[in-house]
């Protein structure tokens, strides 16, 4: 099997995003600057990803099915298995996300790992908030933290305020 990584830049109400994949999984997307040119003939992960994408920013999609590979330890493969359980439209702590790992002291770790999830919107670390319900802490900055989430409280059944 070849080891071809393909992208894709793409303009969304976050701003530019470029999309990550090899042949058969979605290994990363990133916050950009500014897009640069695409790969050529992506294969099919990406162009579903570009689907699932534009669904999830229109409302459409509450929950990705998109096979992923992301690149991290064991512990943040953990953390962000735990991470995708959250639903649409929900948050959780990060002292929730570290009893479900283990220790309720692995708070500052779950932080770290959520910090290093190369697949953001789609493993939902914008879902994971301060206990005291703050936003605290997002790789993509927290304006785009607080989009996902108001984004997110419009489109579900949970129309409340989550932090």
């Amino acid at each position: 099997m070849k080891n071809n990584h393909f992208h894709k830049y793409i303009s969304t109400p976050l701003g530019c995003l470029k999309i990550i994949c090899n042949e058969t999984a979605l290994l990363s997307i990133s916050f950009e600057e500014m897009a640069e040119d695409n790969s050529q003939n992506p294969p099919q992960i990406l162009l579903e990803t570009l689907i699932q994408l534009e669904e999830y920013f229109t409302g459409q999609r509450k929950v990705f099915s998109l096979k992923l590979n992301p690149s991290g330890t064991t512990f943040q493969k953990e953390v962000w298995k735990w991470v995708e359980k959250v639903d649409f439209g929900k948050t959780e702590s990060y002292l929730t996300i570290a009893k479900q790992t283990g220790s309720e002291k692995n708070t500052r770790a779950v932080g770290m790992a959520n910090g290093k999830n190369p697949i953001p919107i789609i493993i939902p670390c914008h879902r994971i908030i301060g206990t005291n319900g703050k936003l605290t802490g997002y790789a993509g900055g927290l304006p785009n933290k607080r989009w996902l989430l108001q984004h997110e409280i419009e489109f579900s059944e949970n129309n409340g305020l989550l932090f």
